[in-house]
């Protein structure tokens, strides 16, 4: 049985010669894969052209990434600008596609049907009932604690007790700590 290595064309765009090399069926899994000495070494040869070729490339790929980076920076386009282009070019295109426009058009159905707008009405009103009852329920306890304030039992000791000092020596006494 006859393989063909190279069905494709080279780096730079030649033909490369197609080169048929016998491999024996057997020989599938041995380190040589039954491969002759000649065969081998054009093998070893031609992996050595390829990796090669590869490392040129990446030098050449390296070299005009370089190049469209500075085309950018001249341009004062950077790497953020190109995202926020990228990400408001897709934002358009979601917009666009049949599913967003469907969907909208469903949303914009439902906002505008009588179910919703009397959902939203009781919300509303269950909202501003809470609103009022919670104010309601803070001015209670506002009023509350202000009248607790003088119950005597709640009263620390200093409040609770009376003071009483002499002002001027006469024998007038006043209780400077009664509310």
């Amino acid at each position: 049985e006859r393989l063909n290595i190279y069905p494709f064309k080279g780096y730079s765009g030649e033909n490369v010669s197609p080169r048929n090399i016998s491999i024996g069926i057997s020989g599938i899994g041995s380190p040589t894969n039954g491969l002759s000495e000649e065969d081998e070494f054009d093998l070893k040869m031609e992996l050595a052209k390829t990796e090669d070729e590869i490392q040129t490339l990446r030098q050449v790929l390296l070299a005009k990434e370089k190049y469209a980076m500075d085309i950018r920076r001249q341009l004062g386009t950077g790497p953020f600008s190109e995202i926020k282009q990228n990400l408001s070019k897709g934002w358009q295109e979601v917009q666009t596609s049949n599913a967003y426009l469907t969907a909208s058009a469903t949303l914009e159905d439902i906002s505008q049907s009588n179910v919703y707008k009397r959902t939203q009405e009781s919300i509303s009103n269950a909202g501003q009932m809470t609103s009022a009852a919670l104010s309601t329920v803070g001015v209670a306890i506002t009023r509350r604690l202000g009248d607790m304030r003088y119950d005597p039992l709640l009263m620390s000791p200093v409040n609770s007790t009376s003071i009483c000092v002499d002002e001027g020596g006469g024998g007038g006494y006043k209780n400077i700590f009664k509310p």
